[in-house]
């Protein structure tokens, strides 16, 4: 969604009903339950695969990623975008998938 953001006025001028268009001022907010709703996701994941408790440090670590790529993108500079950052979210939930599968519960 964020580098959706850097089109939105000319989504707006040629009427693509793009989700910054749609979202407006509220997109960090709705990013941020989006956030919240991922990682819920990936903790009752765990829990029903029965990973051990190093995944769940992991999703600790992920979800500050995640807010600190929320709290810190300036929505309308290109050049602050934090996409690219989301492969870092990637690879640390996989390492918790991984050394959570490695360690005992």
């Amino acid at each position: 969604m964020e580098a959706g953001h850097q089109d939105r006025e000319e989504d707006i001028k040629v009427g693509v009903k793009s989700a910054p268009v749609l979202l407006g001022d509220s997109s960090k907010k709705w990013m941020t339950g989006f956030a919240i709703a991922c990682i819920s996701s990936l903790v009752l994941s765990g829990y029903n695969a029965q990973i051990g408790w190093a995944y769940y440090v992991f999703l600790i670590a992920a979800f500050g990623q995640l807010a600190w790529q929320i709290w810190s993108v300036n929505l309308s500079s290109a050049a602050n975008c934090k996409f690219s950052t989301n492969k870092l979210f990637g690879a640390i939930v996989f390492c918790g998938i991984l050394i959570g599968r490695l360690l005992p519960l």
